[in-house]
């Protein structure tokens, strides 16, 4: 069974598209890519589903020549209702022995490079409001959590100054764990407790202290592309952060990526600074989004779990999760080919 999208379908893949000053001539990353994903649940399963997350075209990033292919039953294109996340979802019906799906498309990105931080005097627009209020996930509202912000930005003013702090904050007081299967979990207490983990930890916690403090915040979940040379990239999903600064719009910021280069290239705080500086208003051009925002997410084909964050394919046998980091039984490689 062979689908193919084209991008003419301007009403699935229109989303809102973050207000940021690039610079003139942003640089680029192109590529094909192509995820092969199986499924060895047990042959007498009954009922497999899968979300699949994919990108699609905004301001930074474009999208084209989306395929999919499988022996799936069933499958159907639709929006996660939180973060508006385009999907695919796929079903496979009665025993079989394995179940597989291609998802192949070409993906041109843009360095994400605010031009200036700019902030202007003015109210938090009724749609980003939401992202200054507490969730599950992100405790803002926390004891601690709150005393930490405030001890964090004391004396600062102004949004930026106050998303600044923070930022800095988590540079110098976490670090990257390469023992945290896959991106980590986002868990702020565990976070704070350890002081270390993977990118979704760092920056779930980036986004709790902002919100704490009262700056607009959001998680970003993506995948990122292979650099020059390579064209395994099935470890490359990755989360960062923005923050909103009224007058500038969305802003990048990736903490994660700091601490990332202070691990693998054993940098003192001064060899740092010039990741720091970077991923405070920027993130590179390696990367394309799948979703922003959005967790404990049920989609509306009814997934039996709530789904902690949705940048990985997502399974369900007979209503049970499949671990996406246990090959054995949710086995997929992501291949990324230079254009």
């Amino acid at each position: 069974m062979r689908t193919t999208f084209m991008s003419a379908m301007v009403f699935l893949m229109a989303l809102t598209v973050p207000v940021i000053a690039m610079c003139a001539s942003p640089k680029e990353r192109k590529g094909s890519v192509t995820f092969a994903i199986t499924l060895n649940s047990p042959q007498q399963v009954q009922d497999v589903k899968m979300w699949f997350p994919y990108p699609t075209s905004d301001l930074n990033q474009k999208i084209e020549n989306l395929h999919f292919d499988g022996n799936y039953s069933t499958f159907t294109l639709s929006r996660e209702p939180q973060s508006g996340a385009l999907y695919l979802y796929t079903e496979w019906h009665g025993p079989q022995k394995e179940r597989h799906l291609t998802v192949t498309f070409d993906a041109t990105a843009q360095e994400r490079k605010v031009a200036k931080l700019v902030e202007q005097p003015a109210p938090f627009p009724p749609e980003v409001v939401k992202y200054v209020k507490a969730e599950f996930w992100i405790p803002s509202d926390e004891k601690k959590v709150k005393a930490l912000a405030h001890q964090i930005t004391a004396g600062k003013k102004g949004t930026l100054g106050k998303a600044r702090a923070v930022y800095d904050w988590v540079v110098d007081n976490t670090k990257r764990d390469p023992n945290v299967p896959g991106c980590g979990v986002g868990n702020v207490q565990a976070t704070l407790a350890a002081r270390s983990g993977k990118c979704a930890d760092i920056s779930t916690l980036y986004v709790a202290l902002a919100r704490a403090a009262g700056v607009p915040a959001r998680e970003v979940f993506g995948l990122r592309l292979g650099r020059p040379g390579q064209t395994d990239i099935s470890n490359g999903h990755h989360c960062w952060a923005e923050f909103y600064l009224p007058g500038t719009g969305w802003v990048p910021v990736d903490p994660a990526d700091v601490t990332k280069a202070v691990y693998e290239k054993k940098l003192t705080r001064a060899a740092a600074k010039p990741y720091r500086e970077y991923y405070f208003g920027a993130v590179d051009e390696f990367r394309i989004v799948l979703q922003k925002g959005g967790r404990g997410i049920v989609f509306t084909e009814g997934n039996k779990e709530k789904v902690n964050y949705f940048m990985y394919p997502y399974a369900e046998a007979d209503g049970k999760s499949l671990d996406y980091c246990r090959p054995e039984t949710f086995a997929y490689t992501v291949k990324f080919r230079e254009r």
